[in-house]
Formats: C-alpha cells, structure tokens, sequence
C-alpha cells in the first residue's frame, strides 16, 4: 500500500512512519524538511509547507494518507487542495481535547460532545484554549473536504522516546534523580496515555483494514491518575525514591503549575478518563508503562535536565 504521511519526522508522525515501513507499505513523508530524521532509506521524503507550497504533491496518488499535523481548518483544507480525491483513506490525527468537558467519566466516541465553532476565531494563535477546539474544527473540516472516506483518531497524552514537548520525559527523569519526588494533586486525578509506537501501530491496522470513524487512542481504562503513574515510574526506576503528593493550591500559589507536565489542575477532568473500548475492538494494543520508561531512558542518555523543567530548589519549596 502507497501511504503519504503528513509531518513523518517527528514523533508521532516519525512512529507511524516506522510503523508502515516496518509492515511492508511503500511510505512517503511529506515536511519542511527542517527536523532531523532517522527513517530508514527506503522512505521517499518529500518537501513542502502546508501554508505556502505543497507542489510536491503534484500528480501523486496514494492510497492512504496519514495527516499527523492539522492543527486548523486550514491545514486541512490546503492539504485537500494540493491532493483531492488522489490522497485514498483519509485518517487524520486528532485528540481528546476536541471535546468539552465530559460530565461523566467513560465518554464514549457516541458520547462526547466535540467543541463547538461558534465565536471560534479559526485564525486565532494555537494556545491550550485554543487547541482543542481548533482540533474539532479540523475534524469537521476533514469530513467536509474528505467525505466519508475520513478516520479521526483522537489521543490522550502521547508518551515515549522523541517527545519535543518533553512532558514525560520529565517524569522519567525526575525518577530518576531520585529522592522525594513532588506530584501535584489531587492523588485520584485522572490520567490517561499512549505510547507513541503503540498509536502508531493502531493507525497503520485502521488503513490496513480501511477502518472508519472516530476512535479514542487512550490507555488505561479505568484510568490511572498522574501519582499512580508516577509511583509506578519511580519504582521502576529508582525504588528508594519515595512520591509526595503535594496540594494543587499549593502549586498554584507558587506559580509552578507549569512545571508540572501531564497535570490537569486543581480539578479532575474526566476528559482523562475516556473509555477506549471501541479502538480495543479494533485491535488498540497497550504496551506497559515500564516499556514506555525503558524507551525514554535509552533516548535521553546523559542529556542535561533542560531550563524550563522544575529545578530541585523550586521543588524543595514545594515540600517544605
């Protein structure tokens, strides 16, 4: 199968692009050229900017297009301009923030309800509030330029190796220092994640398949919660290390409720708790977080502990 990915170079597009060439699939990648890669050779590797020239694309046909970077209607809609019908299956990378706040934990696809576009400046800079709904925006556009040949994949927090946010990572190697580790509460607030290799591998058998419609790329179900997480992180990684909860008015009060990567606030988001039963039926398979850990580990290496991370005084004044 011919795939076309959009982005392919890092992280979640650079996963799926291992991911269908590791199944056999003739790949193609499609970016600014600007980020580092290490696909394989076989992978063509074309250039272009889905905001100024996608030329590239000129007279390509593929069967299955992979759009791991929409982040607007109007990515979406260069994209559907540059390739039409010639692009095949259509899946496009979503998330669970295209929705509002559920009322209940265990949203299902049926379920939830997606932001709406009313007031919505679709132009207007990508910002936590605005990405979500900026998110459901471009699923609708999909579905408006792609018909129903359309597949909205929508994950929670993507974890592992090659993650420019660096949001786990941290984690990992705040274990890994060791020593009284500060997790903001509330101890029970919901956390949901995915492997990058994991949602990878689930959208490439969702083409494979010429699977459908929308599905929730989240794990696990029940959810864990960030302490939960990181207890299970710290005792994988360094077993003497021991995990504090420390009050969320407490982090907020200091101002460091950005340092906290994965944290959802003061307040428990069932948004974090989406039931994921029906990518499970499609064959989502979850590997452990311990893997996950392992992956980090082996991609950090000895790299220093970065600027914007919570320093170990900041953290001192948090448990004191």
């Amino acid at each position: 199968m011919r795939i076309l990915i959009v982005g392919g170079t890092s992280f979640v597009g650079r996963a799926i692009a291992w991911s269908a060439w590791r199944e056999g699939h003739e790949v193609t990648v499609i970016n600014r050229g600007r980020t580092p890669t290490d696909l394989p050779e076989q992978i063509e590797r074309l250039t272009g900017d889905r905001c100024a020239d996608l030329s590239a694309l000129a007279g390509r046909n593929f069967d299955a297009t992979v759009d791991s970077t929409a982040y607007r209607p109007s990515d979406v809609e260069t994209l559907f301009a540059a390739l039409a019908d010639r692009g095949g299956h259509h899946l496009q990378i979503s998330s669970v923030s295209a929705y509002t706040e559920p009322e209940w934990p265990g949203a299902t696809e049926a379920t939830a309800t997606l932001w709406s576009e009313d007031g919505l400046d679709l132009a207007t800079p990508i910002t936590g509030e605005s990405y979500g709904p900026l998110k459901a925006a471009s699923e609708r556009a999909a579905q408006r330029c792609f018909g129903e040949r359309v597949t909205l994949v929508r994950p929670t927090y993507v974890i592992g190796s090659h993650d420019a946010t660096l949001r786990f990572p941290y984690w990992v190697q705040r274990a890994r220092r060791g020593g009284i580790i500060a997790v903001p509460g509330p101890r029970d607030s919901f956390l949901q994640y995915v492997d990058a290799r994991d949602l990878a591998d689930f959208v490439v058998r969702l083409v494979d398949h010429a699977e459908f419609g929308a599905f929730h790329v989240a794990g696990p179900y029940p959810a864990d919660s960030l302490f939960m997480m990181m207890e299970r992180i710290a005792a994988h990684v360094t077993p003497e290390a021991i995990v504090r909860e420390v009050p969320a008015q407490r982090v907020l009060d200091a101002g460091f409720e950005d340092k906290f990567p994965l944290w959802s606030g003061p307040t428990n988001a069932n948004a974090s708790c989406v039931d994921n039963s029906l990518a499970g039926e499609h064959g989502l398979a979850l590997r452990s977080l311990e893997e996950s850990v392992d992956d980090v580990l082996a991609w950090w290496g000895d790299r220093e502990w970065p600027d914007h991370w919570l320093t170990a005084h900041e953290e001192t004044e948090l448990l004191h």
